[in-house]
């Protein structure tokens, strides 16, 4: 009895978490999704690699929160299949930010570092809007702490960002763009990869179910019932019949 008192108790706490969960994730996504667009006029804008691996990131954190909507509320197994996913993302992700950073490094192009301060400290504020959204969920399954991983990745980037505009006002280069983009990938590919780890674990733990036949049982072939334990009862009435 005091199991199923407290297994119906759960339920209605279960499903307020999950409406809350998705509203904050509602949020996230529409904030990561201008955010951008904002950042991509403005690394394009800036010859900056900082500012356009930040809006990768903000694409790819809005992908996320887009698939951990689709799954929330389902089975661990799916969840854990979505966060792997992201893991995957994220990793390619940052490892594709890494190589833009190496060919950006060796085109010498000098960024804005005005706009990459005014833009940065947007995206700063935006991101500190989302993590403290997602604090109280990051210590779930592996999906939502996949959710709270790339949030707090992006708040650390974005002050790298404009410690890079600083940086490049101060030295007349590109190299603190550079560092910060390189920064940046070595996160992304980090986070990706303790995404991935928990994930595997979190399926090696939650099986999908499976609808399983149960056993047949066989009774020993001697003995007066052996001739008559599997026969059909289609069959059993005809020969009672025709005797």
């Amino acid at each position: 009895m005091a199991g199923g008192c407290c297994g119906g108790c759960a339920a209605p706490t279960d499903r307020d978490d999950d409406r809350a969960w998705r509203r904050v994730l509602w949020i996230a996504l529409a904030i990561n999704a201008g955010m951008f667009g904002v950042e991509v006029v403005a690394g394009v804008a800036a010859h900056s690699a900082s500012l356009k691996a930040d809006a990768l990131d903000f694409l790819g954190d809005a992908a996320n929160y887009a698939i951990s909507l689709g799954v929330a509320g389902m089975a661990l197994h799916w969840r854990a299949r979505a966060a792997l996913a992201k893991g995957v993302s994220l990793l390619l992700l940052g490892l594709w930010v890494l190589g833009y950073t190496v060919w950006m490094a060796a085109s010498g192009t000098l960024p804005g570092a005005e706009t990459m301060g005014v833009v940065g400290v947007a995206a700063l504020i935006a991101n500190m809007a989302c993590a403290a959204l997602l604090w109280r969920h990051r210590g779930g399954d592996a999906n939502r702490q996949s959710v709270w991983i790339c949030s707090r990745n992006d708040a650390i980037g974005n002050v790298a960002v404009v410690a890079a505009a600083f940086g490049v006002f101060g030295t007349g280069t590109g190299w603190p763009d550079i560092a910060v983009a390189a920064i940046l990938a070595g996160l992304g590919v980090s986070g990706g990869w303790q995404i991935i780890r928990k994930a595997c674990v979190e399926l090696a733990q939650s099986p999908p179910n499976r609808k399983r036949t149960p056993p047949l049982m066989v009774r020993p072939s001697s003995g007066p019932q052996a001739s008559t334990v599997h026969a059909p009862s289609g069959a059993r009435r005809g020969s009672s019949s025709g005797s």
